[in-house]
């Protein structure tokens, strides 16, 4: 495991923070991205943390992230590049994450997929999931979601 493996995923994520944080800080209306600039602060500062862990520490403790690893993880950064930058937008917050959110659990749910129950177990958990996404920031926090097309 060489000192780059240790580096290059704190890098990238130190690289979306930074970019989230600018995003927030930059759109309009101010107003909207009050709740969203706090939430992008925090996640900039603890991915420059781990950055900075990452460079400065001898990475003895970390395996790093193996290539069967990210293999693993690569439909879900596929799936969260696509409604990051398009279908939040595009169809819509609740739309996009009712999509995304099953898409999701479809990829990664052990399950069987040749059974209709368990296929009736991933929409219920994305029903829920979104009523909660709901539930919070358009009720409890009143803030903006992008609402395009569809919702």
């Amino acid at each position: 495991m060489t000192r780059w493996q240790h580096i290059i995923p704190p890098a990238v994520l130190t690289l979306v923070g930074l970019w989230v944080c600018y995003v927030s800080y930059t759109s309009e209306p101010a107003a909207a991205f009050l709740f969203p600039r706090i939430v992008a602060t925090v996640f900039a500062v603890l991915a420059v943390w781990g950055l900075a862990s990452a460079v400065l520490g001898d990475g003895s403790g970390n395996q790093g992230i193996s290539a069967q690893m990210f293999r693993n993880m690569l439909p879900g950064i596929v799936v969260g590049a696509i409604y990051i930058f398009w279908a939040a937008k595009g169809l819509g917050f609740y739309t996009a994450t009712a999509l995304s959110t099953f898409v999701l659990v479809a990829l990664y749910d052990p399950a069987p997929h040749n059974r209709l129950w368990t296929w009736g177990k991933r929409f219920a958990i994305t029903a829920v999931f979104v009523a909660v996404m709901y539930l919070l920031f358009s009720v409890l926090l009143n803030v903006y979601t992008p609402k395009e097309k569809l919702f």
